[in-house]
């Protein structure tokens, strides 16, 4: 028969109950879900602890695996923008012209003669006697005839000049040493008298008041039987900028030239390190390494076998992480190194002194095959390790301690050093440590040590208790006040 339209109705009612019915189950099966859901995270709720511990774990076991942290956490110094300023910099000086800056490197008259930052100061003295402190520029006019550019830092009490001019209108000649402080910018001071024809015939900077003796000669012209001298800038006390300074010679001076460099005339400069921030300070915040001079140097030992020595610079960032050893260098240091050859698997004891002089360039003293690594190294004077080992084959694991300044003598940096005749070494560990910090003293101005040894026999001991004054001291003491302007003659 056809269809009729009852027959389409009966089959589109019985389509959309299957269609209901069907949603129906998935509401319940969606509905349950979200009770399940609700169920954990009441769970979750009620056992936070629990939950954050499951979270972090399963944070790491995703996300941990090859993306291990390669940052650091450190602690920040407090410092100036100044001290960290990179620098970037070449300052660049045409003496002739009396032009200063970092953008003279095309100038073919101009020469590089420090490395400088954006934020620093620069000091130029001329000639005549007079310098002055400006802001570094790319290019700025300081005055003709310099004689002296460089870095200028207000803090330093450090950089001492020793100059030698001539007296314009006496002809006499003087030597004086000074520090250059409280000074402000774009004003021009003069370092001598001032006087018309002055003229500086010997300027040097010394980063560490270093002295020295120069040899003075004089001009033909001169009256003098002996017309060639040295002179020690070491007995001149330092003074301030405006001194007049000490007379050298009252005749005519030809040419002055440099003999030999002396020693700092302020002694050593304390230097610390800071572990914080991996830099050597001369403020009291850190390891003391003790007092350096001239011709100091740091000691580093790096992880990898090498050392290095450095000049106490502190603008130097040190690797930290690879250091074994940093401290300073003595002239009886000796490193006591135990290393593992790479190549034969057998490990070395090795005592050594520094016989290198050249700063910043790193010395493997390890065998240098590959897979060969420093075990241990200090310069303690009786170094001690301990070694878990293994006599053969068959024997069980013993521990024993070892003197290595008596396993071994000192020998030269590059020798392989003695072998330890065991089967297998399982463990080495160092016993000693650095030992304590060296003492920290005084630092005594070398004219000062010269006045003190002059007076060193005439010493007595300070009287105490009443001091006696008799009458007649008295009387004179009054009559000496009843005079006009007495009072001046006490002082």
């Amino acid at each position: 028969r056809p269809v009729s339209e009852d027959d389409l109705t009966r089959l589109t009612e019985i389509r959309i109950k299957r269609i209901s019915k069907y949603d129906g189950f998935k509401a319940e099966e969606y509905i349950q879900k979200l009770e399940e859901e609700r169920a954990e995270v009441a769970d979750h709720l009620a056992n936070l602890t629990r939950y954050a511990v499951a979270y972090f774990e399963n944070l790491l076991k995703k996300y941990g695996v090859n993306r291990e942290r390669k940052t650091q956490l450190r602690t920040f110094d407090v410092v100036t923008a100044q001290k960290v300023a990179v620098a970037n910099q070449k300052l660049y000086v045409n003496y002739q012209d009396g032009f200063v800056g970092y953008g003279l490197k095309k100038d073919e008259q101009a020469k590089a003669v420090a490395d400088c930052s954006d934020l620093d100061d620069i000091i130029a003295i001329r000639r005549d006697g007079t310098f002055v402190v400006t802001r570094i520029a790319e290019k700025t006019f300081v005055g003709k005839d310099i004689l002296h550019v460089g870095v200028y830092n207000k803090n330093d009490d450090r950089l001492v000049y020793n100059m030698v001019y001539v007296d314009g209108a006496s002809g006499i000649s003087f030597a004086k040493r000074f520090l250059v402080s409280g000074i402000t910018r774009d004003k021009v001071y003069d370092l001598t008298k001032g006087t018309k024809g002055t003229k500086t015939l010997y300027l040097t900077a010394n980063p560490n008041s270093e002295s020295e003796i120069v040899t003075i000669l004089l001009s033909n012209k001169a009256q003098a039987r002996v017309k060639q001298f040295d002179f020690d800038f070491a007995d001149l006390a330092i003074k301030g900028k405006g001194s007049m300074g000490n007379i050298v010679t009252k005749q005519p001076i030809k040419q002055i030239t440099q003999k030999s460099v002396g020693d700092s005339t302020l002694g050593g400069r304390e230097v610390f390190f800071d572990s914080v921030v991996a830099r050597l300070k001369h403020e009291a915040h850190g390891r003391y390494l003790g007092t350096f001079d001239t011709d100091d140097a740091i000691l580093v030992v790096y992880k990898d076998g090498s050392y290095e020595l450095n000049a106490p610079d502190l603008s130097k960032h040190f690797d930290l992480p690879n250091i074994v050893l940093l401290r300073k260098l003595e002239s009886d240091t000796v490193i006591s190194a135990v290393y593992v050859d790479g190549e034969t698997k057998m490990h070395y004891v090795k005592r050594f002194k520094i016989e290198t002089s050249t700063l910043d360039k790193r010395f493997t003293f390890i065998a240098e095959t590959k897979g060969s690594k420093l075990l241990a190294a200090t310069t303690f004077a009786e170094p001690e390790v301990e070694v878990k080992l293994q006599r053969d084959k068959k024997a069980d694991k013993e521990t024993e301690t070892l003197r290595l300044d008596q396993f071994i003598e000192v020998k030269g940096w590059k020798a392989m050093g003695n072998k330890l005749n065991y089967y297998k070494v399982h463990a080495l560990a160092l016993l000693t440590d650095e030992g304590p910090e060296p003492m920290r003293r005084e630092a005594k101005r070398r004219g000062a040590a010269k006045a003190e040894e002059d007076g060193a026999g005439a010493t007595e001991p300070e009287p105490t208790g009443a001091v006696e004054v008799t009458a007649e001291e008295v009387a004179q003491s009054q009559a000496l006040l009843r005079r006009p302007k007495a009072q001046l003659g006490l002082f």
